[in-house]
């Protein structure tokens, strides 16, 4: 896929990895729609975007409700009138003994992690479709492959997330869509408890910019292959 300008929209795009993708796909010439609950980030992302020459428009959204996701799409519509990529990277974790869990932290993950995804995708796809050359991409992680103590929550909505992303790449390639699955291992970003937590300094951390680096060597491929997912690793842990 030539990014050059094409419309992604990208989800959780204030902080770490969604804004690091905001900003990728912006200096490959991608114009970008920014969805997060943080307005003040996500203008300074997107001011960050507008200084590689595209547009980037901004949604202040909760992706636990339906009509703010219906929202965004209509947002990269209305702009653009068209939409070609579509990050589903929004995503948090409360990372705590199944014992101590509640069921607003279990259902707060299930909605953001794994059911804003299905919600923003299916509500994307006749644009996709019609795109004729598009691409999903899911930020899932290694806990969608392993698990962890602590990690009964969050693990299930990853390990849900991968399975959603597999059938929706087997039921949408023949409309011309591809869809990729990122399984990130711990990387350097605020991440934690269900909010922006400082992250130790670690030496030898996965930067968010690896992830876009992987990301668009996959959407760059020519339209007869795809990587549907792929595994990002520190190389000394």
């Amino acid at each position: 896929m030539d990014l050059t300008g094409k419309v992604a929209i990208v989800t959780g795009a204030s902080r770490g990895i969604g804004r690091a993708i905001a900003l990728g796909l912006a200096r490959a010439g991608t114009h970008v729609v920014l969805a997060a609950r943080q307005e003040s980030l996500l203008q300074q992302v997107a001011q960050q975007a507008r200084q590689h020459g595209v547009e980037a428009a901004i949604v202040r959204a909760d992706l636990r409700e339906e009509k703010e996701i219906t929202r965004v799409i209509g947002t990269a519509l209305e702009r653009f009138g068209r939409l070609e990529i579509l990050v589903n990277n929004a995503g948090l974790g409360y990372l705590k003994p199944v014992a101590d869990l509640t069921t607003a932290e279990w259902d707060e993950m299930f909605a953001v992690n794994l059911r804003a995804v299905f919600l923003a995708t299916r509500a994307a796809l006749p644009h996709l479709r019609r795109a004729g050359e598009s691409f999903v991409v899911n930020v899932a992680s290694l806990a969608g492959k392993n698990t962890f103590v602590n990690g009964g929550g969050y693990t299930a909505t990853k390990w849900g997330l991968r399975a959603f992303s597999q059938c929706l790449m087997l039921e949408e390639r023949k409309h011309g869509l591809r869809v990729l699955t990122i399984c990130p291992g711990s990387v350097d970003t605020e991440f934690g408890s269900g909010r922006a937590t400082p992250r130790p300094p670690q030496r030898d951390i996965i930067l968010p910019e690896d992830i876009v680096e992987a990301m668009l060597c996959a959407l760059k491929l020519p339209q007869r292959s795809m990587i549907s997912e792929i595994d990002i690793r520190p190389s000394n842990p």
